[in-house]
C-alpha cells in the first residue's frame, strides 16, 4: 500500500484544522502524548498486578478451590482480549479519549465492588466481567492506536516505551499491593486498584489527544500534514469485517496462535501463578511479589530495547529469538523454587524480565506490515488470542495445582509451546512495503 504520510485511524470528533508546518519548532507534541498516554497505561495496570495476590487470600476465607478462582482470572483474561479489536474500532468511531476514560471507570467500579462480594459467581461478574471489559478497552491496542497516528519515524521505539508502561505499572504497585494484601487484607488492596483507576481519568480526558489534526500539525516524522478523517461508522461491524479479511491468510494464523502461546507462558502462567507456586515452596508472598516486580523492571528495558531493534531487524526473527530464549528459561523454573531469593532465581528473574513482552513491537510491527491501516486491529484479534491462551493456562494451571499438588508440568508444558511458536514466527513470510517519507523529525 502507497502512502505519502501516516494513514491514521480516524477519530471521534472531526474538528476544522488546517495545516501547520510539518517540522514544529521545538519537542513535537507526539511526545507529549506519548508522555500521557505511558502514564495512562502505568495507572491502568495496577488491575494487572491484583490476580496472583488473590488466589490465596480467597482460598483461605471462601473455601474456594484455585480452579474456581483461576476461572474468574480467566474471564478476565479472555475478555481482556476480545474486548481489544472492537475498542480498537471504536476509537477511531467514539475518539481515543472517550473510550479511554470509559474503561478507566468501568475498572474501578468492577474492583471497587468486588469488596462485597461472597459468592463465587460474584468474583467473575465483577473482576473476571467487567475489570475484563474494562482492561481490554486499555489494552495494547490503545498503544498501537496512539503510535499509528501520532508517529511515522521512531514507531517500534515508542511501541516499546508504551508496552513498557504496562511493566512500569506493575513495577509500582505490586509491591504496595502485596504489602496492603498480607497487612491489611485483599478489600484495601481492591480498594487502592479502584481508586488508582479513577484517578488517571482526568488526566487521560484533558491531556489526551485524537489525532495530530486536532492541533494542527503532521505526524512525528510525517513529511505532509493529514487532515483528520470524519468518524468511522459501524465499529463492530469493522472490526469484525477486519478479522474475516486477515483470517483469510496464513500470517494473521501464525501470529494468532504465536502470540496465544506468549499469553499463556505471561500473564496466563507468571503473572497468575509465580505468586502462589513460589508460596508452595515456602517463599514469603511479599518475596515472590517483589520478584516479579523485578521482573517488571527488566522488563521496561527489554520491551524499550526490542522496539528499538525492530526499526532496524526483521520481526519475524527477532520473535523467534524472544520465545526461543523464554522456553529455555521457564524449563528451568521448576529446579529453581525455593523458600529463599538465590542466585541462580535472580538469574531467571532478570533474563526472562527481558524478555517478558519483548514479543509486542515486532508483532504490532507485523501487523502495520501486512495489514496497513487495518493493523491496530488486526493486532487487537491477535492479542485477543494471546489472551485466551492467557486465559486458558490461568485456569489449567489452578486445575493441575489442585490435581497434582504442584504446577511442574505446566511450567515444561510451557517451555516446550514457547519453542514451537519461534518456529512458527519463522514460517511468517516478509512482505516489501512501500515506506512513506519521512522528515527529519525533531
Amino acid at each position: 500500500m502507497t502512502q505519502t504520510s501516516q494513514a491514521p485511524a480516524p477519530g471521534a470528533e472531526a474538528v476544522p484544522a488546517g495545516p501547520r508546518a510539518p517540522r514544529p519548532l521545538g519537542v513535537h507534541r507526539a511526545w507529549a502524548v506519548a508522555a500521557v498516554t505511558f502514564v495512562t497505561i502505568v495507572g491502568a495496570a495496577a488491575f494487572a498486578s491484583l490476580p496472583g495476590l488473590l488466589i490465596d487470600p480467597l482460598h483461605t476465607e471462601f473455601g474456594w478451590s484455585r480452579g474456581t478462582i483461576g476461572l474468574a482470572v480467566s474471564v478476565n483474561l479472555a475478555l481482556y482480549g476480545l474486548t481489544s479489536p472492537f475498542a480498537a474500532a471504536m476509537m477511531d468511531r467514539f475518539g481515543i479519549r472517550r473510550v479511554v476514560c470509559c474503561a478507566l471507570l468501568t475498572i474501578a467500579l468492577g474492583s471497587g465492588l468486588t469488596v462485597f462480594m461472597t459468592q463465587s459467581w460474584q468474583l467473575v461478574l465483577c473482576w473476571g466481567v467487567l475489570v475484563g471489559l474494562g482492561s481490554g478497552s486499555m489494552a495494547l491496542a490503545f498503544a498501537a492506536t496512539v503510535t499509528n497516528r501520532w508517529f511515522v519515524a521512531r514507531r517500534g521505539l515508542v511501541t516499546g516505551i508504551l508496552t513498557a508502561g504496562g511493566a512500569a505499572g506493575q513495577l509500582v504497585f505490586l509491591p504496595l499491593l502485596s504489602w496492603i494484601t498480607e497487612h491489611h487484607g485483599w478489600r484495601p488492596a481492591a480498594t487502592t486498584v479502584a481508586l488508582t483507576a479513577v484517578a488517571v481519568v482526568p488526566l487521560a480526558w484533558f491531556l489526551l489527544r485524537d489525532h495530530p489534526a486536532d492541533v494542527g500539525l503532521a505526524a512525528y516524522g510525517a513529511a505532509e500534514f493529514t487532515p483528520k478523517p470524519p468518524p468511522v461508522t459501524g465499529a463492530a461491524a469493522r472490526a469484525l469485517r477486519t478479522l474475516r479479511d486477515a483470517s483469510r491468510t496464513g500470517t494473521f494464523w501464525l501470529l494468532a496462535a504465536s502470540f496465544a502461546i506468549c499469553g499463556a507462558s505471561t500473564n496466563g502462567l507468571v503473572k497468575t501463578h509465580f505468586v502462589p507456586a513460589a508460596h508452595d515452596h515456602g517463599m514469603p508472598v511479599t518475596t515472590a511479589a517483589s520478584l516479579l516486580a523485578v521482573i517488571g523492571l527488566f522488563d521496561i528495558a527489554g520491551t524499550v530495547a526490542s522496539g528499538w531493534f525492530t526499526d532496524r531487524l526483521s520481526p519475524r526473527r527477532l520473535l523467534a529469538i524472544y520465545y526461543g530464549l523464554r522456553g529455555l528459561s521457564l524449563m528451568f523454573l521448576p529446579m529453581l523454587l525455593a523458600d529463599s531469593i538465590h542466585p541462580p532465581m535472580v538469574l531467571f528473574i532478570v533474563f526472562y524480565g527481558l524478555d517478558w513482552v519483548a514479543t509486542v513491537p515486532p508483532t504490532i510491527a507485523l501487523c502495520r506490515e501486512h495489514y496497513g491501516e487495518n493493523g491496530a486491529i488486526v493486532f487487537g484479534w491477535v492479542l485477543a488470542a494471546h489472551q485466551i491462551g492467557a486465559a486458558l493456562v490461568a485456569y489449567l494451571g489452578g486445575v493441575a495445582r489442585d490435581a497434582l499438588g504442584s504446577y511442574d508440568v505446566v511450567w515444561y508444558s510451557s517451555g516446550a509451546l514457547c519453542a514451537i511458536a519461534a518456529l512458527m514466527s519463522l514460517v511468517i513470510r516478509h512482505r516489501p512495503v512501500a515506506v512513506p517519507p519521512v522528515a527529519v523529525a525533531v
